[in-house]
């Protein structure tokens, strides 16, 4: 399945709580449940003003209802068209260089 970037700018995200990040994730969680299982998120890095999201879906569609439904903002979605891994190899030495779906 294809993967995805997602990139939200909200300024003043990096400074929200612990208590505002759990709450956020739980809500994300109960709508992606309700999208149905084409759609997973892998994780996301929150910086000062913007989230980074990793979601893998068919296409953008379900990335940008679940949004919509968060009521989050969508800047920019760019799929994945290659992993470099340098984690999943023993060999230093190697580069682990997947192509993606």
């Amino acid at each position: 399945m294809p993967q995805y970037v997602i990139e939200r700018d909200i300024p003043g995200v990096g400074d929200m709580t612990d208590a505002q990040a759990r709450e956020a994730v739980l809500r994300s969680m109960e709508v992606l449940e309700d999208l149905g299982d084409e759609i997973r998120w892998v994780r996301s890095f929150v910086v000062d003003n913007k989230i980074y999201c990793i979601y893998f879906a068919p296409d953008e569609t379900l990335i940008r209802a679940h949004a919509e439904r968060m009521g989050l903002p969508v800047d920019r979605i760019s799929r994945v068209k290659q992993l470099l891994d340098p984690s999943a190899t023993p060999d230093p030495g190697a580069l682990d260089v997947s192509r993606t779906g």
